[in-house]
């Protein structure tokens, strides 16, 4: 792993806040200020690939990176807030319901979350 590989990972790793790219590049280049903004993408897309983080997709706003410390998450479908949610690991339950091996699952539960709730009041 790259020296930027292994600081995004870091970063990614202490974060609770389900980071976009701009958001890991503005934090890297505290440590590195000249790394460019494709380092980071292909940084991300590497430690993505190799298992060592998970890519957050939700339709119409741009992949967030997460640690891999099990967890799912609620996404509101308005603004595309991200949360966690602890839920109890349903791994053995889904693989009784499929013929193949799964090696893991993200699921996404979606709401409204109060702030686009109350603008929707006010509209």
């Amino acid at each position: 792993m790259t020296k930027y590989g292994q600081k995004i990972w870091e970063i990614i790793s202490a974060s609770r806040n389900h980071m976009t790219a701009e958001q890991v590049f503005t934090a890297l280049r505290q440590s590195y200020p000249t790394v460019a903004l494709a380092t980071v993408y292909n940084n991300l897309n590497r430690l993505w690939a190799a298992g060592r983080i998970r890519k957050v997709s939700v339709e119409g706003m741009p992949d967030r990176y997460d640690r891999l410390e099990r967890h799912d998450h609620l996404v509101c479908r308005r603004c595309g807030r991200l949360l966690d949610v602890d839920l109890a690991d349903l791994t053995q339950q889904l693989q009784k319901q499929v013929d193949v091996p799964i090696l893991s699952y993200d699921l996404k539960l979606t709401y409204i979350c109060d702030d686009c709730q109350k603008q929707g009041q006010s509209e």
